[in-house]
């Protein structure tokens, strides 16, 4: 498979959020702004792509009976790297994100490309569907926290966007407003794309 459609298929075609529905619990959770979205995306897509790399060097010497509890422990040290990271480095942040930073590690979207990808590819193929699917996962979560902190606060990365008048809807920078909008963007994104597939086999 081409390295640009391996990318591709985590963008749009596999979307991890959009499409196969998974990792939803922090999803619903961070996105009440853009940049605690952004932050969380950016966080889980280092994530993806350094384990991806590793379980892709390591897939001949890791026993298949063990594989899981050794994806694991490749995916905790990762995860332990960038928590490190942010604790030094934005510590506002890392306290927003709170408990779904060491969370990360049991993220279904972690787990089943260490299974279902980089455990049965090479090291370039892995990386880039790591690279893919973080960045198809930090879009989903820009465009929610985005919208959320836009119609819940007026604003967009603690910039206001409207005059002292606007009466924001809260409800969208609490749970039920993200199920909302996940919704209605889950149905205009899979409608896009199968409107696009169609197109492209006409």
């Amino acid at each position: 498979m081409k390295l640009s459609k391996i990318f591709k298929n985590g963008l749009i075609k596999d979307n991890p959020i959009f499409v196969q529905l998974i990792g939803m619990c922090s999803v619903l959770a961070v996105t009440t702004s853009a940049k605690n979205g952004l932050a969380m995306g950016l966080a889980v897509t280092g994530v993806l792509v350094g384990s991806n790399v590793v379980i892709s060097l390591l897939r001949k010497v890791i026993p298949d009976k063990i594989r899981i509890p050794a994806f694991i422990v490749v995916i905790a040290t990762f995860v332990t790297i960038v928590e490190m990271f942010m604790k030094a480095y934005a510590q506002d942040l890392y306290n927003e994100l709170g408990i779904f930073i060491p969370l990360i590690v049991v993220n279904c979207i972690i787990l089943a490309r260490a299974e279902a990808f980089a455990s049965k590819n090479n090291v370039l193929a892995s990386a880039v569907d790591g690279l893919g699917m973080g960045l198809g996962y930090t879009m989903a979560l820009l465009i929610l926290g985005s919208l959320r902190e836009i119609l819940g606060a007026g604003s967009i990365f603690d910039k206001m966007l409207f005059g002292a008048n606007f009466e924001p809807a809260l409800i969208f920078i609490m749970p039920p407003g993200a199920f909302i909008l996940l919704g209605i963007l889950i149905a205009i994104f899979n409608n896009i794309r199968k409107k696009k597939e169609s197109t492209t086999e006409a």
